[in-house]
């Protein structure tokens, strides 16, 4: 891998972590584009990217880190996909990440559920900012639990489930945000535990530059999604996971 490449994956992460169209598949599918073989190193660097995603995080709401409810909520909801990931690890490592099929199958089914999702949820009552429950937390992690599979991605799990809780749009997209920081670490320290031996010098030099370009472009993808959500729904997202399903379908599958 390439400085240049380590950037461009940097950029792709940076920009999809946080949107509901997963940042996994299309770190994936950036990464054939490329042309880069989905080895050891380059399974790890798809997950230790989103190290840059994870700071952008902090650095934006380091307050909110250091607010004993927040921090509790974010625990529980936490739970559930620290068990899965840590149980499924070699599954998901040796068998689902890299998996074309799988990604291209879940970004496009993800799409679609995301338009059924919206029409119905619209068609009810608008609710107001408050906070999550414990129950709500736990029930939104285990949401976001899904996302083990690439192509469903994780804010999309964990968002959509608490919007289908009755919590408002903004304060489960902050929710989202919030959660991220210790899954992506947690999934990031277990994976660099069991492969970290085994990078080169040069692979430590591209994970770098791919944090660095995360980390900047993450921060903008934030504040835009924050902007977006006052007005929006994410029909849209669901409209392009499936164009995109298509598009690298008929490009990575030909």
């Amino acid at each position: 891998m390439t400085f240049f490449d380590a950037a461009i994956l940097g950029l792709v992460e940076g920009i999809t972590e946080f949107l509901p169209i997963s940042s996994t598949a299309h770190l994936m599918f950036a990464s054939d584009i490329l042309g880069l073989a989905q080895t050891a190193f380059v399974k790890s660097f798809e997950v230790a990217i989103q190290l840059g995603a994870i700071l952008a995080v902090v650095v934006l709401y380091w307050r909110k880190f250091l607010e004993v409810e927040t921090i509790k909520k974010v625990a529980v909801a936490f739970v559930p996909t620290a068990i899965i990931g840590a149980t499924l690890y070699p599954v998901i490592k040796n068998a689902l990440i890299g998996n074309t099929l799988v990604a291209l199958a879940a970004l496009f089914a993800g799409g679609v559920f995301l338009i059924v999702f919206e029409r119905w949820h619209l068609a009810r009552p608008a609710t107001e900012p408050r906070e999550l429950t414990y129950k709500e937390a736990l029930l939104v992690g285990t949401a976001q639990a899904i996302a083990v599979i690439p192509g469903v991605s994780r804010s999309a799990a964990t968002i959509v489930g608490g919007l289908a809780l009755g919590i408002n749009r903004q304060t489960i997209v902050e929710f989202s945000f919030l959660l991220a920081a210790p899954t992506m670490a947690a999934a990031t320290a277990l994976d660099l535990y069991k492969n970290a031996g085994e990078f080169s010098h040069a692979n430590w030099g591209a994970l770098l530059v791919g944090f660095v370009v995360s980390f900047v472009v993450a921060l903008a993808a934030i504040k835009w999604l924050l902007r977006f959500v006052k007005t929006h729904d994410f029909t849209g997202f669901g409209i392009y996971r499936i164009v995109a399903a298509l598009l690298f379908a008929l490009l990575l599958l030909r």
